[in-house]
């Protein structure tokens, strides 16, 4: 498995392998993909390697294709993004963007989630908490916004709270925001289990 460069473009690649070896297909993971949309934590950002990116570990945990739309600083849960999003037949849609969006995301889960229902009215959405424990405000209005979707009949989004996801010995950032290798493995270790039922239905 290759992972591409997680900011860098490219624009040529080869792969050399010893004299009389030989490269073959692997059979390819079974089930419709897991998305994953937000930030550049979600991208990866400061990952030592692009398979260290939380998605790309539970891609290799959950044996299941893993799409990263992380767009550093420019996970901003658009209209325009819920739709494109939606173009995806996902297992699950992981929405992780509170980094990029703080106090709005109380106004914006909702009509983000609604988009994405009106093609996709049963597919599976994660909403998730921002891991910084400061930010506590954010991630009380994305628990209203999922109890008010939850009350209005929509039963299959679900909500990964984030306190403790990273630990709290200041050794899982670079700068308090954004994770090492440790602070991604550590996320997508609170990622896995409900990942893992949600996959399972």
């Amino acid at each position: 498995m290759i992972y591409l460069p997680l900011y860098n473009s490219v624009s040529k690649m080869e792969i050399g392998i010893p004299k009389g070896a030989s490269i073959s297909p692997v059979p390819p993971p079974v089930g419709k993909p897991v998305v994953f949309y937000g930030s550049s934590i979600t991208q990866g950002g400061c990952a030592s390697r692009p398979g260290m990116a939380y998605p790309a570990i539970l891609g290799r945990w959950l044996d299941r294709w893993t799409i990263n739309l992380g767009f550093s600083g420019n996970g901003r849960m658009e209209p325009e993004m819920a739709e494109l999003i939606s173009e995806i037949d996902a297992a699950v849609y992981v929405i992780d963007c509170i980094p990029n969006v703080s106090e709005k995301i109380g106004e914006l889960t909702e009509p983000f989630v609604k988009i994405i229902r009106r093609r996709r009215p049963e597919t599976y959405i994660l909403l998730v908490e921002d891991v910084r424990v400061w930010d506590q405000e954010a991630n009380e209005q994305l628990r209203a916004a999922y109890q008010r979707l939850l009350a209005a009949g929509d039963k299959n989004v679900f909500l990964l709270e984030g306190t403790g996801m990273i630990g709290e010995d200041l050794e899982a950032t670079v700068d308090t925001r954004h994770p090492t290798d440790l602070g991604f493995w550590r996320m997508a270790q609170a990622f896995r289990p409900a990942l893992s039922v949600l996959l399972r239905e």
